[in-house]
């Protein structure tokens, strides 16, 4: 297991041009911030990075401009899940070339109906045994498939299967990863639960609303480690309503409209994701200028 693998991670946007190209300079300028921080290091190519709509030479060109930013001290995981198991092992060989630390495997969902735990088992095996460096599970049941206990459990086993993210408020399937121990590390993805899940085992998480609030995330993360439950509790109630907004409320369009709002690139996502209307993007104003005044209250 890489100690490193415990903490905060963004998952971050890919940054396009105003006529829909790849801006991979910008898009790492974004990273070269956030690597001042005290976030553990960042997964590009993620569900919030677009991944799905790019192709793959637009997905090589972000992620040798995001290793670049990143410091090999810290971690850099790249998306490499694909609807095939040929594809997904490519686009691991490939992150691995260019110096990903770690992939991150989402399960195939177009045929979900037929993805049983065989399946899920057969194609995730195949994939730990060809990648060059070690495979996360990614748990994202919105999609329509959820690795179960007994495929995770399983899958554990394989000494090149790390851990896993889990992306959803299910805390007692959180807790049943966990309990798996050894070397499996159990990343959560759903901010409104971060304390809570790193209360039960969980070894950090990988949340969008990190893009926006870096550094309380983290300090959310090392208040859970500490036992500081009154802290911690109080930090997660004054983030999540930011946190669901760029997330499960907004989505992508949410997210980049926050980072326009802190000073950093965000923009547009590509089609067919929509811009965000100016009701959202002004209760997303309202939702950061809350947490400012909330931290400063708190600091005084």
């Amino acid at each position: 297991m890489d100690a490193r693998l415990r903490g905060i991670f963004p998952p971050v946007p890919t940054i396009f041009t105003a006529s829909g190209d790849v801006d991979a300079a910008r898009t790492a300028s974004n990273v070269g911030r956030w690597m001042q921080t005290g976030l553990s290091g960042v997964l590009a190519l993620g569900s919030n990075g677009e991944a799905t709509s790019l192709d793959e030479a637009e997905s090589d060109r972000v992620l040798a401009a995001v290793r670049e930013a990143v410091p090999r001290s810290r971690l850099l995981i790249a998306g490499t899940g694909r609807e095939s198991t040929r594809g997904t092992i490519d686009a691991c060989r490939r992150a691995g070339a260019i110096g990903a630390d770690l992939v991150l495997v989402r399960p195939p969902s177009y045929f979900k109906n037929h993805m049983t735990t065989e399946a899920l088992v057969a194609h995730f095996r195949q994939v730990a045994d060809a990648s060059p460096v070690p495979i996360l599970l990614y748990n994202l049941p919105a999609t329509g498939v959820t690795l179960t206990l007994p495929v995770v459990a399983t899958l554990a086993q394989h000494p090149n299967v790390a851990g896993m993210k889990e992306t959803s408020p299910e805390l007692e399937r959180l807790g049943q990863f966990t309990a798996i121990g050894g070397r499996f590390q159990v990343l959560s993805g759903w901010a409104p639960v971060i304390y809570p899940a790193i209360s039960i085992g969980g070894a950090g998480g990988i949340l969008a609303v990190a893009n926006v609030l870096p550094d309380d995330c983290v300090t959310l993360y090392r208040l859970a480690s500490e036992g500081r439950h009154a802290e911690a509790l109080a930090l997660q109630r004054a983030i999540t309503p930011l946190a669901r907004l760029v997330s499960s409320v907004h989505g992508i369009a949410g997210l980049k409209h926050a980072l326009d709002l802190i000073g950093f690139a965000g923009g547009e996502p590509r089609s067919p994701l929509r811009p965000l209307a100016e009701g959202p993007r002004h209760e997303i104003a309202q939702a950061i200028e809350a947490f400012r005044q909330a931290s400063h209250a708190a600091a005084n």
